[in-house]
């Protein structure tokens, strides 16, 4: 049983990963001792699927009101930590100082095309701050800025793919040549086949496609390169959690409807016999996609796209409502000492603002923005748009002899 904490670690501020391990205490601990029951939890979590709903760890993590990202971080962290002591295990050196300091040096060694991320950390920095930025940067797609903000797959729905590259790493002290290029090339070659089996089509599958073209770093996206499973060349793959990934994500693919037909069915299994993996595994694998869809698929993002622009709208809310709540205290007080804009947005709970009215509350609103480093986002290109959102949030934050303009 869980022991039931609230956490009090923030994935957005520095010093996170040091907090992580000190909270959770596993430095001291071997955890994941059974290949199989690993693959499993860290299944359950959901990182498998790329939509994390709950971490496997010593000590319960309380999420609420993180972003996803922040989520992603955390889920990243732990897992390639099981995976480190479930290698190293033999050797007793499962401490954090010496896993940080090796998933640095195997970051290091990916170093993909574009990632600048390195030469943003500064020589001086402890190996844990590295790390810190490295997994901000990996819990991200490649998409641009721009393009980040006006969609809901911002997070990086490959991330297992770091853990099947740092296992290698662990095993040979080096990433195998190509390999990260190979296992992409891999993962979108067999889902596209599976897309291409299921017999009834939906605007998911060009989704999930956008969502993998979106996570991959190292290969060019093509659905086009292989024909059928025989085409696919797996020999390369050696261990289970590769192979099993790879059953588990075309299972992700073919799901739709809730119904798996036989010829979707015949794909799996054809796979898992191509990849020696024993169908008891594929009857899971059908078993727990099932599950975990099912019950999650609400709050999935690439099952949602029927409304992208109320998707994002309400996302964007979210967000702004979380940085807003975290910075409560400093906003009121900058606020509060503003008096013109103290009474406009009191005017504004009772009456629509003039034109001149919201320019000067837009205005003002910036200038607090400044003072307050976790708002800057309502200074880059585009915050502007969410400026409504903090306006329409910020009566609720105010003292009650505020709100009571709005009663008269």
């Amino acid at each position: 049983m869980y022991l039931q904490i609230k956490a009090m670690i923030n994935p957005s501020a520095t010093g996170w990963i040091d907090k992580f391990f000190t909270e959770q205490k596993i430095s001291e601990e071997t955890v994941f001792m059974d290949s199989n029951i690993f693959y499993d939890k860290v299944r359950n979590t959901g990182f498998i699927y790329g939509h994390i709903i709950s971490f496997e760890t010593s000590a319960a993590i309380n999420t609420k009101g993180w972003y996803k990202e922040e989520i992603s971080k955390v889920a990243l962290l732990n897992t390639l930590y099981g995976v480190y002591c479930f290698i190293d295990d033999n050797t007793n050196n499962n401490n954090s100082a010496t896993f940080i300091s090796k998933v640095v040096h195997f970051y290091n060694q990916m170093n993909p095309q574009g990632f600048n991320l390195f030469k943003k950390i500064l020589p001086t920095n402890s190996p844990s701050l590295k790390l810190e930025k490295i997994i901000d940067e990996r819990v991200q797609t490649n998409d641009s800025i721009i393009s980040k903000n006006f969609s809901h797959l911002v997070t990086n729905a490959l991330l297992f793919i770091d853990v099947l590259a740092f296992q290698q790493y662990l095993v040979h002290s080096e990433i195998p040549e190509k390999y990260l290029q190979k296992i992409e090339e891999t993962i979108i070659n067999t889902v596209a086949l599976a897309l291409k089996v299921k017999s009834k089509k939906s605007q998911y599958d060009d989704l999930l496609i956008k969502l993998f073209e979106a996570s991959i770093r190292y290969s060019k996206f093509s659905t086009n390169s292989v024909q059928n499973l025989e085409s696919l060349q797996l020999d390369y793959l050696t261990t289970d959690f590769e192979k099993k990934y790879l059953v588990d994500l075309a299972g992700m693919a073919l799901w739709s409807d809730a119904e798996i037909e036989n010829e979707e069915l015949y794909f799996l299994y054809s796979l898992s016999q191509i990849l020696a993996i024993p169908d008891a595994f594929v009857d899971n694998s059908i078993s727990k996609t099932y599950q975990f869809i099912t019950t999650y698929k609400n709050e999935i993002p690439y099952f949602n796209y029927s409304n992208p622009v109320k998707h994002f709208y309400d996302q964007t809310t979210q967000s702004v409502v979380t940085i807003i709540t975290r910075n409560k205290n400093r906003l009121i007080k900058e606020i509060v000492q503003s008096k013109e804009l103290m009474v406009l947005l009191s005017h504004s709970t009772i009456r629509d603002l003039d034109e001149k009215e919201k320019k000067k509350v837009k205005k003002q609103l910036l200038e607090v923005c400044k003072t307050v480093p976790s708002l800057a986002i309502f200074l880059l290109p585009g915050g502007s748009l969410l400026l409504p959102i903090l306006i329409k949030f910020i009566p609720q934050l105010l003292p009650s002899a505020f709100n009571e303009n709005r009663e008269e």
